[in-house]
């Protein structure tokens, strides 16, 4: 069984995936930081705040014995608006990968395969020619 298991994990798709994974994982944090450094204060410039600081408060809240105030409910749109802006990098950027991988295996594709030659029928038929003379 761990002989099974271990030709099944060391197979190309699923080393290919589990590099894909990791890959992506770290690519995720570089868009994260991207939006979160770079396109979310240019968008938090049109607001006068920062971005991922946007929110509505739905529900006020009362102040506790400790000065504290409790019972508040916010809707935190700015951290969605940037979690869809994140997604949209990453849609978009592997969109573009995997169009650039389809495009270089299609070029593989399109080389003209080399002339088989004649058929075994085509062979067959001419001894059968050569033999009747």
């Amino acid at each position: 069984m761990l002989k099974e298991f271990k030709e099944f994990a060391m197979k190309g798709n699923l080393v290919d995936i589990a590099v894909g994974f990791v890959m992506g994982a770290a690519f995720n944090k570089v868009v994260s930081s991207f939006t979160g450094g770079i396109v979310s204060p240019l968008i938090g410039l049109i607001f006068n705040s920062d971005f991922k600081d946007l929110r509505y408060q739905l529900k006020e809240g009362t102040m506790n014995d400790a000065g504290e105030m409790v019972g508040e409910v916010w809707l935190e749109y700015g951290t969605f608006l940037t979690n869809v802006i994140d997604f949209i990098i990453v849609a978009f950027v592997m969109f573009m990968v995997v169009k650039g991988v389809n495009k270089t295996k299609k070029k593989k594709e399109e080389a003209p395969a080399p002339d088989p030659g004649p058929s075994e029928l085509d062979l067959l038929k001419e001894i059968r020619d050569a033999l009747k003379k």
